[in-house]
């Protein structure tokens, strides 16, 4: 039973989406403002997280980034009516992982969350290790190292880089990696791969920078008109 927590100041949109969740199996709770939610995050563990932008006493980026240091393993969906795509963007970089437009249809959402509920299975055993350079990922125990320094990444950074991972060298499209990582019925936008590309990328060159000069790190490339590749670093 996964644990859910929705924040929704519409008391119509609240009640229907917890009913709907809780028709599901899910244990979901729901919080109205932000400051609760907050308080419900530091209760206890949360599976995923369906957060409205426009609370009534904190900006929900904000409740997003409290939410996302508090709770790293989470998945947090931003419900939002800010059709911008420097709105849509700023959320995803406070620390969203995806993002549903208001109005949105309940089987929409129904099944956005179940996708991301839905971890992608691990193609063999748990001890299978996918090595590129020096950047090892651990699918079985989700888990990546640089040069022998841990990796931290939010769920879907992790299978976003293990999918890169497994295509190393190669081009992946841009719908099999939302296929893949996201859901198999996506439509729309696709900005959220781009913005978890650009914050992914930022990290592996932190963290490579923080182990030292010897480390050989592999880069994500954009294929223009294509998607992204996982190139391996050059040289021996």
């Amino acid at each position: 039973m996964a644990r859910l927590l929705l924040v929704e100041d519409d008391r119509r949109i609240g009640s229907l989406v917890l009913t709907a969740l809780r028709d599901q199996g899910h244990e979901a709770s729901w919080c109205e403002t932000g400051r609760t939610a907050i308080a419900a995050g530091r209760a206890g563990p949360l599976d995923l997280v369906l957060l409205d932008l426009g609370l009534p006493d904190i900006d929900g980026t904000q409740v997003c980034r409290v939410l996302r240091s508090e709770q790293p393993e989470a998945v947090i969906i931003m419900l939002t009516a800010r059709g911008e795509d420097m709105d849509v963007i700023t959320g995803l970089e406070a620390g969203a992982d995806d993002y549903v437009t208001k109005p949105f249809g309940m089987t929409v959402l129904l099944a956005r969350v179940r996708a991301h509920l839905r971890r992608l299975p691990a193609w063999g055993a748990d001890a299978e290790v996918l090595r590129c350079g020096d950047l090892d990922v651990e699918p079985g125990a989700r888990r990546c190292t640089l040069g022998g320094s841990e990796v931290a990444l939010r769920a879907k950074q992790f299978d976003l880089l293990e999918r890169l991972a497994r295509d190393a060298g190669r081009p992946v499209t841009r719908e099999t990696l939302m296929a893949d990582v996201w859901d198999e019925h996506w439509f729309g936008s696709t900005k959220t791969l781009d913005v978890h590309i650009a914050t992914l990328r930022q990290r592996l060159v932190e963290v490579a920078e923080h182990a030292g000069t010897t480390v050989k790190s592999p880069k994500i490339v954009t294929v223009r008109g294509i998607g992204y590749r996982l190139d391996p670093p050059a040289g021996p």
